[in-house]
């Protein structure tokens, strides 16, 4: 279990083939059935896979804060596949951080377990992704997640000097640091 964490990282270019149906769906399947509060199972999901709307949607989705456009925004040769909209149903009450963190760590998990690679995406065109989707009225768009098999490793390294900034390596490749355990890990009482 340890070492599939390890390896459950993000990532931003990928592989110019399509993810299955099946996998899109389980993913969501496995966001659906997350531990949520009070059971209220106030979140939606959209999949957008065809090519006209991955296409539509790359520009409305930012990449990579910690790194220069040229350096973390895909090419065109190494754009998502698909996309899963994580929606809000303000009709129902009592959403939360936590509920949307826990259904999009499953639904990553789920589609790591295939191979598929994923970026959760919060830095978003929500109005203009809103009205691409088409959302129902009292539904809000909460983040977006990309999808597709990755073209480039992601490595977790230890941070220096308490820099968490992510970096490419010679290979283009992603070095995420971490704090150390016996920083982040205070006590055991």
């Amino acid at each position: 279990m340890m070492e599939f964490l390890r390896t459950l990282r993000t990532y931003r270019r990928f592989e110019q083939r399509p993810v299955a149906q099946e996998i899109l769906t389980e993913a969501v399947e496995a966001a659906r059935i997350a531990s949520c509060g009070n059971n209220r199972q106030t979140l939606k999901y959209m999949i957008v896979q065809s090519p006209e709307a991955v296409t539509a949607v790359q520009p409305l989705v930012h990449w990579a804060a910690s790194l220069p456009p040229e350096q973390g925004t895909p090419k065109p040769d190494e754009q998502p596949v698909a996309f899963v909209a994580v929606l809000q149903d303000e009709r129902i009450p009592g959403c939360s951080d936590t509920d949307v963190g826990l259904a999009m760590g499953n639904m990553t998990a789920a589609a790591w377990a295939h191979g598929v690679g994923s970026c959760m995406m919060g830095s978003i065109d929500r109005p203009a992704l809103s009205k691409l989707l088409a959302l129902p009225e009292g539904v809000k768009l909460r983040y977006m997640v990309a999808f597709g098999y990755p073209s480039h490793q992601s490595h977790l390294v230890t941070a220096q000097n308490g820099d968490t900034k992510y970096y490419l390596d010679d290979a283009r490749d992603y070095c995420v640091p971490k704090r150390p355990l016996e920083e982040v890990l205070l006590k055991t009482l």
